[in-house]
């Protein structure tokens, strides 16, 4: 039996995405930029892809660019915008638990003379919107904070901060890192004040290796990948027509069934921590309820190593992470958990456990049933 608890890393594909995926590479494979039918052909499913996201963000289609994933769409959110609006101010705020995709271009910008603020969390991992709006400054040209951790599952007030930050400096350009919202929250970008906003594709079902940037209109962001002028000379490079049309099927999905498919990932989620909460020595992080996302549970074992605890419940067939994919294999220096105030040995036996809608109160029961007899006798083992 395997139990897949990891679907924040990544989610299975949808058999309809899967297969549109392979018709779209093996019948309509034509260059939607081609002229002949075989592009044009192409060229309706990117705009019905493009029109799918736009509808469910309540969004214009103009302002829907198809990035390679997540990263990019960060990257290009927060450098294509330092480097458009650099002539207002070089000053950026975002969070100390932001996803290494984030953290890594604003430390790249800090190199290049731009001042960066980083705003620490509460317990909970919650930013503090009175903090945040005493940041900002006429020299802030832009924020940056994700709607939704990814190793806690903390949600943030991004419609609060939205207006906190419009209300401050209404210049200043809002981002939001939602690979972890999209599919799990309704979220309408203009009625939040969002600028910008980041989605990957393979968090709700569709496909790797296509993710999406919100640019809401006039937002000033220069292009970072040059070339053949796609995307209105935005984002160049031959259009990805079967990860964008997979991806908008997906979200189609996911978006039908929301209300269903939350209410299942929140009772999955309180299976798990209730079952957890009577085990000696489990800390659990961020929120709990609905306060919290309803994919995530962030665990620590004390006294077992997270790396330890993961291959033993691999072993039985449950798959888990020992915090973010992108940051698993440096555990003790994991940001969200040492932002949040969490000990040493907590952030070194943290195991994150992550759900869809798929996920069934048995294979709850039956990891529960596994920690209980193996947490004990691994403890023992470290002891000795």
């Amino acid at each position: 039996m395997e139990i897949y608890l990891d679907n924040s890393a990544t989610t299975r594909a949808y058999p309809e995405v899967a297969r549109l995926v392979t018709k779209l590479m093996l019948e309509d494979y034509g260059n939607p930029s081609a002229l002949h039918q075989k592009g044009i052909d192409a060229e309706q499913y990117l705009r019905q892809a493009r029109e799918t996201m736009a509808r469910i963000l309540k969004a214009q289609e103009k302002e829907i660019y198809f990035t390679s994933g997540g990263t990019e769409s960060n990257n290009w959110a927060l450098v294509g915008t330092a480097l458009g609006m650099q002539r207002k101010g070089k000053h950026i705020v975002t969070t100390q638990i932001e996803h290494p995709a984030v953290q890594a271009p604003v430390t790249f910008l800090e190199e290049m003379g731009f001042t960066v603020t980083r705003l620490g969390v509460d317990r909970e991992g919650m930013v503090d919107p009175d903090e945040l709006e005493q940041a900002i400054t006429p020299e802030t040209i832009l924020v940056s904070v994700m709607f939704v951790n990814n190793e806690i599952g903390t949600v943030e007030p991004i419609a609060e901060l939205g207006e906190r930050i419009k209300k401050k400096n209404p210049d200043t350009v809002f981002h939001v890192d939602a690979i972890q919202a999209f599919g799990k929250f309704r979220i309408h970008p203009s009625k939040m004040k969002i600028d910008l906003m980041s989605v990957s594709g393979h968090k709700f079902h569709g496909p790797k290796g296509i993710g999406m940037l919100y640019v809401r209109e006039k937002t000033k962001i220069r292009p970072l990948i040059l070339g053949g002028g796609q995307q209105n000379g935005m984002r160049s490079g031959t259009d990805n027509v079967p990860g964008a049309a997979g991806m908008a099927l997906a979200a189609e999905m996911v978006y039908g069934k929301l209300d269903e498919y939350r209410a299942h990932m929140y009772r999955i989620r309180e299976r798990l921590t209730d079952g957890l909460k009577k085990m000696e020595n489990v800390t659990i992080h961020g929120k709990s309820g609905e306060d919290g996302a309803p994919q995530i549970v962030n665990a620590s074992f004390l006294g077992v190593r997270s790396e330890v605890l993961l291959h033993t419940l691999e072993s039985e067939g449950i798959y888990v992470s020992a915090g973010s994919a992108c940051s698993s294999h440096k555990r003790a220096g994991s940001p969200t958990l040492t932002a949040i105030g969490a000990s040493k040995a907590e952030r070194e036996s943290s195991v994150r456990f992550s759900f869809c809608e798929t996920t069934t109160e048995e294979e709850i029961d039956k990891t529960l049933e596994v920690l209980n007899r193996t947490v004990p006798m691994l403890r023992k083992f470290t002891r000795k």
